[in-house]
């Protein structure tokens, strides 16, 4: 069995050192390519630093290194003897909260990192918030600079108090929140414990990064596949061939297993597994393959086979938490597209009911409108009925897209059924 896989993002106000934190993570678990190595050396030498910034092993693109900033989402991928981990570096800034639920929307754990010497300000609260709202199950507090304050504990004590307490008004629980006093420049307690920071007993970044259990396992949950493309090679050597092709979204599937083709409801068995190499026992959540069923079934691209024993709700009334990315305003009334797996059908939005207000960190009740990068709770009106999960317990088919029919461009990011974040109401 090949080592597990954690899937975590980083988060924090701008200058709180995220990109070198992350490439200090890089550096220190050798991740990177000695010419890559090489070049930071010179850039670092040649803008007159005594040290290497191991930031520019994250902020790849000029332009972003001549701002000082990075404003998308950079995906790094390393791994360990323990561990394979994927990496979402999201910007600080408060305009991109959208690029934010990007990064942390398939996230097990994030870190948010705050400048030791300022403590926990507006925008780590915000991005505690929007991480509750996305179910990011654990939160790992990175106090960085603690060099720039003495590695004092009692300012990290301070820190991790008043954060784990924010922390739990979100819902978090003890153990799903850990503080850890680090500095990215010189790599206290990153990789190796610090020699600086004595009264710190817990675990490096690294340590709580390999062993941090990961949960939910999509293997273990209930089966779900949007087909993607139904083939049918009508050939002398395949007659009879009909075989339904996507990406398992969730779950294991094995020949023998009863299913449900959703929206229709009918009931099949799973007969075979095919792929380009042969036959397949079993296919697990992300694996591509082609499923045949013993029966002869109407089914499209965009029909969701699932577990019989544990299948999706059909609906075509869909409460949902939308993360509004596009610059012209979302009112009531609407007419959109909802785009679900591989099924795309028709909507209105009947009703916007909360808006999380992200300056004040409150809710509204009743907004007016959903603005860009703002966060609220709709109803949608569907024109025909969806088979969905609730996002919490299944991120693939619990979230969906919002598109405008106009010119096909995505207006929103939307989870089924998602709460907001217990807040208290403007």
């Amino acid at each position: 069995m090949g080592r597990d896989l954690l899937r975590f993002a980083t988060a924090g106000s701008v200058d709180d050192g995220k990109s070198t934190l992350v490439g200090r993570l890089l550096y220190d678990t050798k991740s990177v390519l000695a010419d890559q190595i090489e070049a930071v050396h010179r850039a670092s030498v040649d803008k007159g630093l005594a040290t290497p910034d191991l930031s520019l092993l994250v902020d790849g693109l000029r332009a972003e290194r001549e701002q000082g900033i990075t404003i998308d989402v950079a995906y790094r991928y390393f791994a360990t003897d323990k561990r394979t981990f994927v990496l979402a570096d999201t910007p600080g800034h408060v305009q991109y909260t959208r690029n934010t639920v990007t990064g942390a929307s398939t996230a097990e754990l994030a870190i948010l990192l705050v400048d030791a010497r300022k403590g926990v300000i507006e925008q780590t609260k915000r991005h505690a918030a929007v991480l509750a709202l996305l179910g990011v199950p654990r939160l790992v507090l990175a106090v960085n600079k603690i060099d720039l304050v003495d590695y004092d504990e009692g300012t990290f004590e301070v820190i991790a108090k008043e954060f784990t307490h924010h922390a739990t008004t979100l819902g978090y629980a003890g153990g799903s929140v850990v503080a850890i006093p680090v500095s990215a420049l010189v790599g206290d307690n990153v990789v190796e414990h610090s020699a600086n920071t004595p009264w710190y007993a817990g675990p490096t970044l690294l340590d709580h990064l390999e062993t941090v259990p990961v949960e939910p396992d999509p293997h273990e949950a209930p089966f779900r596949f949007p087909v993607q493309y139904v083939i049918r090679p009508r050939t002398p050597e395949f007659p009879d061939y009909r075989g339904y092709a996507g990406q398992v979204a969730a779950g294991t599937v094995r020949p023998g297993d009863e299913v449900v083709v959703q929206p229709a409801g009918v009931r099949t068995t799973v007969t075979r597994i095919d792929t380009p190499d042969g036959e397949l026992l079993e296919a697990v959540a992300g694996r591509s393959v082609t499923l045949i069923l013993a029966d002869d079934i109407d089914i499209s691209r965009g029909d969701l086979i699932a577990s019989a024993t544990e299948p999706p709700e059909l609906t075509d009334e869909l409460p949902a938490t939308l993360a509004w990315l596009a610059d012209k305003p979302l009112r009531a009334g609407a007419r959109v597209l909802v785009k679900s797996g591989a099924k795309t059908v028709q909507a209105m939005v009947t009703e916007l009911r909360t808006r999380f207000d992200e300056q004040k960190l409150s809710t509204h009740d009743n907004p007016e409108a959903l603005a860009l990068n703002e966060i609220g709770q709709v109803s949608l009106r569907l024109a025909e009925q969806l088979p969905v999960d609730r996002y919490t317990s299944h991120g693939r088919t619990g979230a969906f897209l919002v598109i405008d029919p106009a010119d096909g461009t995505t207006l929103a990011a939307g989870l089924v059924g998602a709460p907001l974040p217990l807040l208290d109401k403007v």
